[in-house]
């Protein structure tokens, strides 16, 4: 078994590359868009889900690549880890985080703590907010119960889609939240808005965990395809498997 430093290690090295690469790409697609920001949009969304799609399949194995403090709680609502790690891991995702952006200014020659300007408040936006990490809780326990090796892709696939569709561009985050607000940049959110982004993010994840724990059952703990097959659907596996091998 994994120790916890070595997780915790994951976790926060995991959140740091990720805010490197979203404030990184925020950064040098802001400088070479011209000011069309539907181009910046567009590069800094894919930058963001292809760096997800790398950092999770290298630490997933370790630390479960949660890299965000709602997942972190809903899989110990899941019973997934033990809620005694919650805390430690929150911690050093917000530190990993803070940390990611700095990195990210160094690379581009910006202080390396700036307060944002960048207004983003209003119902609409934390509206957004609980229906981005509504939609990111709900693909993490649906994929991870039934198709666990897409996890990595759909959650990527999710996050680039959700650049586009939220007004509020998606930070499903509160650790990303919280480490934004130091970058005067593209990626940036004015300190004062991130109570309401990040009160939307936990809303949105505590409706999403019960109801896809619901739609998506637990494994039977003796199942064999990949922890996949819902308890409820487990008899009438092994019955087929004996009914072929009989």
């Amino acid at each position: 078994m994994t120790t916890l430093a070595r997780r915790l290690v994951a976790e926060g090295l995991g959140t740091a590359l990720l805010l490197a690469v979203v404030v990184g790409s925020g950064i040098m697609a802001e400088r070479l868009a011209g000011g069309n920001v539907a181009i910046a949009l567009l590069a800094n969304a894919i930058a963001t889900g292809a760096g997800l799609v790398a950092l999770i399949l290298m630490f997933g194995t370790i630390s479960g690549a949660h890299f965000n403090p709602v997942v972190t709680l809903s899989e110990a609502w899941q019973k997934n880890m033990p809620a005694s790690d919650a805390i430690p891991y929150i911690v050093v995702q917000i530190a990993g985080a803070f940390a990611g952006v700095a990195a990210a200014h160094l690379m581009f020659d910006v202080p390396v703590v700036s307060a944002s300007t960048h207004v983003r408040t209003g119902v609409a936006q934390w509206w957004s907010e609980f229906v981005a990490t509504f939609g990111l809780v709900a693909v993490i326990i649906g994929c991870s119960r039934s198709r666990p090796g897409v996890t990595p892709f759909a959650v990527a696939a999710y996050i680039v889609a959700a650049y586009w569709f939220t007004s509020s561009t998606s930070f499903a985050n509160p650790a990303v939240t919280l480490a934004r607000s130091v970058t005067n940049t593209f990626a940036g959110i004015r300190p004062v808005d991130t109570i309401g982004f990040i009160i939307a993010q936990m809303l949105g994840a505590a409706a999403a965990t019960p109801l896809f724990c619901w739609l998506y059952p637990a494994a039977h703990r003796e199942a064999t395809v990949a922890g996949t097959v819902a308890k409820d659907d487990f008899a009438g596996v092994a019955a087929r498997r004996d009914a072929t091998h009989g």
